[in-house]
């Protein structure tokens, strides 16, 4: 019997003793709708344990109607679902990012939002029970992503109508998105290596414009206020 071809990956976090769930990839409706690959498999797995979720989502989006029981099923969860989003998250994948407690990005992480797609048949009357159809499936998502932004529907719908791409800072400032993947190894390094460098800029810049013959003055502390930076420049020069 072959191997069981699903779109998502359960893994643990040994440092947290959390559950991690991976999606990396389309969000099929050919392996969700298969023989082994179902709704209720996913639904299982998600509810044989308890405790706090941290999903990594990338994914170029897939089945809207998959993705909607996914996020119904993670909005029923009981614990604290965190999305991290490293790559994209785009089309049906928005809408499994709408179920986070918390929804981070990556710096370099993408997300879109635009209308959904069928594919029709038929003589005029089919055409438009597949355009009723898509409209129908447009509100559904529409309310996803309000209840996640508070934006109105209006807006929500305009960004769809444009198929809207959204960096990490676009998705927080829409309310998409919560906050920026943080890199823990830099806390505290940016603050350090600026008033370095601060201060080392200000001792050259004197050194440049000092004439060779006075007496050499004392480096520049850190936080001299500018009036005074501003005098000692002008004294040096003349």
């Amino acid at each position: 019997m072959g191997k069981t071809k699903k779109f998502w990956n359960w893994a643990r976090d040994s440092e947290q003793e959390g559950r991690v769930l991976y999606f990396d990839g389309e969000i099929s409706d050919e392996t969700w709708w298969g023989d082994e690959v179902t709704p209720q498999l996913f639904r299982d797995e998600l509810f044989s344990g308890a405790g706090d979720i941290t999903i990594w989502l990338n994914s170029p989006g897939g089945d809207c109607v998959a993705a909607s029981q996914i996020y119904a099923m993670l909005m029923d969860y009981k614990g604290a679902v965190t999305v991290k989003i490293d790559g994209i998250a785009a089309s049906a994948a928005s809408v499994i990012a709408m179920a986070g407690t918390s929804v981070l990005m990556a710096p370099t992480a993408l997300m879109m939002v635009h209308n959904p797609l069928t594919i029709a048949i038929g003589d005029s009357e089919e055409m438009q029970k597949a355009i009723d159809m898509l409209s129908e499936v447009k509100e559904s998502i529409i309310n996803a992503y309000q209840i996640k932004t508070s934006q109105s529907r209006a807006k929500i719908s305009h960004w769809m109508d444009a198929e809207t791409w959204m960096n990490a800072n676009k998705a927080i400032e829409l309310g998409f998105a919560d906050g920026i993947l943080a890199d823990e190894k830099r806390k505290g390094a940016d603050e350090a290596t600026f008033a370095f460098s601060r201060r080392a800029v200000t001792n050259s810049l004197l050194d440049k414009v000092r004439p060779k013959t006075q007496p050499e003055p004392e480096p520049v502390p850190q936080g001299i206020p500018a009036e005074s930076l501003e005098k000692r420049l002008f004294l040096i020069s003349h």
